[in-house]
């Protein structure tokens, strides 16, 4: 847990220009392969194939090509209804776009993929673990930029579900990137999805940095999620059922 730890810290201190998202899809190869799992990226040419026009809106502003990194774990090859998708937002650099963000403080935007940094080190730890259940950790990685190509406030996208999507502030990326990653998430089939993100300043506005906040469509699940991370680690493994 320490070594992943670091992992995801490393990531996230890199300076933008050094952890782009092909950089980040190199560090999840790396760990795919030395964990023995499973590994896939798609490129732009692939997410316009898919139809992910929320995700490619965001892209289209950087010179950067966006990569959507793919990490499995088969824990219960036998089940596959027994699974759970860990989906990581992955804005290696966060402008904000043509609604660009006040310069003061922008430095720290280079950590705007810390949701993707989390994802492929719990891969690492769930790999290791090798717990009873079938594991999909997806990382959305781009940058988000006001370059000339880039979507503009009043831009209607469609996400790969077919919903359309007006953008009113084109620093609401992240959960136009996340859209199309749990899409394609659904579409192979994962019925329990856990999304982490930096996604709004808000969020440490309202609950400072004691805690961070929870939302989601089923109680129970997120009950579980806030009980995980309230348990002693020593006791989650004594209790997991590992192979």
């Amino acid at each position: 847990m320490a070594e992943a730890t670091m992992i995801a810290r490393n990531l996230v201190n890199e300076p933008a220009n050094i952890m782009t998202p092909t950089s980040m899809a190199k560090v999840a190869h790396e760990v795919a392969e030395a964990n023995s799992l499973g590994f896939e990226v798609l490129n732009n040419d692939d997410m316009l194939e898919k139809g992910m026009g929320a995700f490619m809106g965001v892209a289209q502003g950087s010179d950067e090509p966006a990569k959507l990194i793919i990490l499995t774990y088969e824990g219960d090859p036998e089940n596959p209804g027994n699974n759970l998708g860990l989906i990581g937002k992955g804005i290696t650099f966060d402008t904000g776009g043509i609604s660009l963000k006040p310069a003061a403080g922008m430095e720290s935007m280079k950590g705007d993929m810390a949701g993707g940094a989390s994802v492929i080190a719990a891969m690492q730890i769930i790999a290791q673990l090798r717990p009873r259940i079938n594991v999909t950790g997806m990382v959305a990685a781009t940058e988000n930029m006001p370059g000339g190509s880039a979507q503009r406030p009043g831009d209607v996208v469609t996400a790969m579900n077919g919903k359309t999507i007006e953008i009113i502030n084109t620093d609401a990326e992240g959960r136009l990137v996340l859209a199309d990653a749990l899409c394609l998430a659904r579409e192979r089939g994962i019925t329990r999805l856990v999304d982490i993100a930096t996604l709004t300043g808000a969020m440490v506005t309202t609950l400072g940095k004691a805690c961070t906040g929870a939302m989601g469509n089923d109680d129970g699940l997120i009950g579980d999620v806030i009980s995980a991370g309230k348990t002693d680690r020593r006791k989650i493994l004594a209790a997991a059922d590992v192979r």
